[in-house]
């Protein structure tokens, strides 16, 4: 084999890694999870529906391919991405699957059943009625994600507890939830339960990630707001 094939054979090979790390819905999910913030592998299990043992093993694969970085904080590891360039692959890796891939708009068809509650909503509009108190911006994740960034002006009010905080909520504004993304449905599941109890409710695709991507500003509990 000349000098320019070995090259090239072990730089595809190297590219190839990549694509062998992330060739399971389950890691890609467990990514998809970490672009909410950092997680422990006991979270990360809970939140994708897996056990401890084949989560720690997904996480083996993406911190061989170099996706994954973690810290130790007293007996617990925390797991997040290695750097904003994996969530950009993350994002870029969905919408090429997208326009490619028929089969993923179906799947959102049957699910999310009623067209509106897909209604794609201007991003800078929505920030400035936001910042106006026009409209109130809930974002349904766990509070741990909420404090690890979130949208301007949003208000944190994980799924599990709405019922319970349902009065703190206005019935005479427009109410925009918002989650992990277009394919979280724990915004959908909140947009649901608020309608039918009479409030005007509507779901935003976007999650922080998309939204830092599109260059809009991003908050941080306790920190100042940061531009993308």
């Amino acid at each position: 084999m000349d000098k320019a094939a070995d090259f090239k054979d072990q730089i595809y090979q190297h590219f190839a890694r990549i694509g062998k790390a992330v060739a399971s819905p389950r890691r890609l999910e467990i990514l998809d999870l970490l672009c909410q913030g950092e997680k422990t592998v006991e979270e990360l299990a809970e939140h994708a529906r897996i056990d401890i043992k084949n989560a720690s093993a997904h996480i083996k694969v993406l911190r061989t391919a170099r996706l994954l970085d973690s810290r130790r904080d007293g007996k617990y590891v925390h797991y997040r991405l290695a750097d904003e360039a994996v969530g950009s692959f993350w994002l870029s890796l969905r919408s090429l699957a997208e326009r490619r891939l028929t089969e993923i708009k179906e799947v959102v068809q049957s699910y999310f059943a009623e067209p509106e509650r897909m209604h794609p909503v201007d991003r800078r509009t929505l920030l400035a009625k936001a910042r106006s108190g026009d409209v109130v911006v809930l974002d349904v994740r766990p509070t741990d994600e909420y404090a690890m960034g979130h949208l301007p002006h949003a208000r944190s009010l994980p799924l599990s507890e709405l019922k319970q905080r349902l009065g703190t909520l206005p019935r005479s504004k427009q109410i925009v939830a918002y989650c992990r993304g277009p394919y979280c449905v724990l915004s959908h599941a909140a947009v649901e339960f608020l309608r039918r109890r009479g409030f005007k409710a509507m779901r935003l695709d976007d999650g922080v990630l998309e939204w830092h991507a599109a260059g809009l500003p991003v908050e941080r509990s306790k920190h100042r707001a940061t531009a993308s």
